[in-house]
Parts: structure tokens; sequence; C-alpha cells
């Protein structure tokens, strides 16, 4: 294995676990909203999580590596603060909201940190890129409802 393929494999084993800490960041949401729409986004980009996180997976074992299989320390840190703060906060949907976005937007650096790689294979800048495009999507939706959550407040 050459150490382009070790480097790519070990990016990509760091945004499978940014797309696992997301799935179960995501799930952790829906459980903890009071809003069907909000429960159906949520378990939406959990599934959407998951699914790239399977990709992801797929991608290394292709290129002759081990893949991650789990959530990231600091994820699992992350979503026990969640717990306590929704309960503190009577699982309020602009602090769950808050709480989203925060996640999306280290997807979003991840991701983009992943592209600046020049040295990645063509085939994982190109599942990288649809990736990349979908975590923006997600942050933009997860902002817009979380400014539409405090307008009504």
């Amino acid at each position: 294995m050459t150490d382009t393929q070790k480097e790519t494999i070990e990016l990509l084993n760091d945004l499978i676990q940014t797309s696992k800490n997301g799935e179960a960041g995501f799930k952790d949401l829906a459980e903890h909203t009071k809003n069907e729409h909000l429960r159906s986004v949520f378990s939406s980009r959990a599934t959407d999580t998951a699914q790239a996180a399977a990709e992801l997976q797929q991608l290394v074992a292709r290129l002759g590596g081990e893949a991650e299989t789990d959530t990231s320390l600091a994820g699992d840190l992350h979503r026990g603060w969640l717990d306590v703060k929704a309960a503190l906060t009577g699982h309020d949907d602009v602090a769950l909201l808050n709480e989203a976005e925060r996640g999306e937007d280290v997807a979003k650096k991840q991701y983009s940190k992943a592209l600046e790689h020049t040295s990645l294979a063509q085939d994982a800048r190109v599942v990288i890129q649809k990736q990349y495009d979908g975590v923006l999507r997600n942050h933009d939706q997860i902002k817009a409802l979380r400014d539409q959550a405090r307008a009504q407040k």
C-alpha cells in the first residue's frame, strides 16, 4: 500500500467518524424534540449521514484499508453535553437546532479540510465533494429552521 493510499484511508476514516457522529447526533436530537416536523428532519439527516458513512466505508475497503465503524470520543462527549443541556432547557427547539448547526459546522470544516488534500485519488475526491455538498445543504436547512424557530419565540 502506498503512502498516498494510507493517507487517503486515514482521511476517509476521519470523515467516517464525522458522519457517524452526525448520525448519532441527529438521532439524539430527534429523540429530544417534541416537534414532529423537526423529528422528521433530524431522522432524515441521521439516515443521510449513515448512508454517507457507509459509502466512505466501502471506499476504504476498495482501497484495501480497514474502515472505522464507530463515533469519536469527542462526538460522544458532545452528545453527553447535549443531553444535559436539553434537560436544562426543556428540549427547546432553538437550542436543539443550535446544536444541530454546531454539528454541521464541524462536518463542514472536516470535509473542507479533506478536500484541500491534493493527493486524494479522483474517486475519493468525487465522493467527498458530493458529500460536502450535502453537508452544506444540511447546514443551510438547519440554519433556516433555527432562524424560523427563533422568529416564532
